[in-house]
Order: structure tokens, then C-alpha cells, then sequence
């Protein structure tokens, strides 16, 4: 098989299981994370305060509102979450962040993860998630999409990608959207991500507590009530988007 049918293979198949792969750097990430806490000395604990706590969130929370911008003023039929049907394009997006960089759903896929990788205070695992995510997991999926794109769309996908960076936002050429923000389709179809958020670092903070204090503590700090709030607010959209009310 020759490298370009290899890629568009490997990218198609991550694609289709795309909402899981990440799952393996956070078991990873936990292990990491779980090894440092058992021998403290192994890296810089007086670094790994409140602060530094937060702004891991606030790295998650950047890559969840690119998100919510690329999803608020997408088409229809584009920038979904579709696994099993494979890819679905009615039309290409180049307005609002499409006109920056070609693929922003996996730009905000990257600071979001980033954010959670960040929680373990290692450097040489962050490296290892950016060499991952970029060489492996990013490259081969966008080679798929964009095969896919190219077929479809021919000479106008070439145009607009000869424009437009693939990864690096380039602000030069923004062209503002000519849509309406889509509010009731991003509650729809992110309400999984905003909860995921808060309780991956309610989460690691309680594995934290439990390996330094042999017991599972509720502390009731910001991180509690973060994932608490969190879980509520996914229920009830979840429950009103079963009953069509969103």
C-alpha cells in the first residue's frame, strides 16, 4: 500500500474512533500522574500549587470555546460529531475560524487534552502528548478529511486550502461569518465536553488526595463543586435534548 492510501486508511479509522483514542492518554496520563505523586522528588512538587491547578482549566476551557466557536457558526452537516457514518460535508466552512486555520474542531481537541495532560507536572509526557497528537492523531485524520473534502469538492477545497493554514492560525485573511451564532446546536452537541472538563479535574484531584492521604477525601473546594455543577447541568441537557426540547 503505498504511504498516501496508508495515511487516508489510518486517518479514516482514527476518525470513526476518534471520541475514544484520546482515552489512552488519560489512562496514561493518570499512571504518569499517579507516579508522581507516589515519589514526589521526581519532579518539581512545589510547582503543582492551586494556581498552576487553574491554569491547566483555563488551557482545557480555551480548546473547549474554539470549540464552541468553529461548532456556533458551522453549516449544517458539518463540523459534527459523526463516527460510524464516516465523513458528512454539504459544503466547505471558510468564514469565522474556518478562515484561520482548516481545522479548528481538532485545534480546540488539542488545548483541551493539553489542559488535562498538563495536570500531570511532567514535561517529558507533555512532549510525548504533543509528538502524539500532532504526528499521529492529528495529521492522520486531517489527510483523511481532506482527501475526503478534495474528492467532493475538487478545485475549490484546493483553493481555499491554498489560502488557509492547516494547524497554525493565521489571522490575515478572517473573513467574519455570515451566520448567526448557533446556540441550541452547541448546547446539543457540547454538553459532553464542558461536564467531561470539570469532572476529569475533579477526578484527578481526588486520585491526588487519595494517594497522599491512603483515603478518598470530598473536599469541598472549587474542584467538588465545579464537577458537581457540572454533572447537574449535563443531566438536564441531556434530559431536555431527549425530549426534543433543545
Amino acid at each position: 500500500m503505498a504511504l498516501r492510501e496508508e495515511l487516508k486508511t489510518q486517518g479514516d479509522f482514527l476518525f470513526r474512533y476518534r471520541s475514544f483514542l484520546p482515552l489512552i492518554i488519560l489512562v496514561v496520563g493518570l499512571a504518569v500522574f499517579a507516579y508522581f505523586k507516589l515519589n514526589p522528588d521526581a519532579y518539581c512538587d512545589f510547582l503543582y500549587t492551586e494556581t498552576y491547578k487553574y491554569i491547566c482549566l483555563g488551557v482545557s476551557l480555551l480548546g473547549f470555546f474554539i470549540r464552541v466557536f468553529t461548532i456556533g457558526y458551522a453549516a449544517e452537516n458539518t463540523s459534527g460529531r459523526n463516527t460510524h457514518e464516516g465523513q458528512i460535508a454539504d459544503e466547505i466552512n471558510t468564514t469565522g475560524i474556518y478562515s484561520i486555520v482548516r481545522h479548528p474542531l481538532y485545534l480546540g481537541n488539542f488545548f483541551m487534552w493539553l489542559g488535562i495532560a498538563m495536570l500531570t507536572a511532567s514535561f517529558w509526557f507533555l512532549v510525548a502528548f504533543v509528538l502524539f497528537y500532532y504526528s499521529y492523531y492529528y495529521l492522520r485524520i486531517c489527510f483523511a478529511e481532506e482527501a475526503f473534502l478534495r474528492t467532493k469538492f475538487e478545485d475549490a477545497y484546493v483553493k481555499y486550502s491554498e489560502k488557509v493554514p492547516p494547524f497554525f492560525p493565521s489571522f490575515k485573511n478572517y473573513k467574519a461569518s455570515n451566520r448567526s451564532f448557533n446556540l441550541r446546536k452547541v448546547i446539543r452537541q457540547e454538553k459532553n465536553g464542558i461536564a467531561a472538563i470539570f469532572l476529569l479535574f475533579w477526578f484527578f484531584e481526588m486520585v491526588g488526595d487519595f494517594i497522599v492521604n491512603k483515603e478518598f477525601v470530598f473536599n469541598m473546594d472549587f474542584w467538588f463543586y465545579a464537577g458537581i455543577i457540572a454533572s447537574v447541568v449535563y443531566l438536564i441537557l441531556k434530559v431536555l435534548k431527549k425530549r426534543k426540547l433543545i
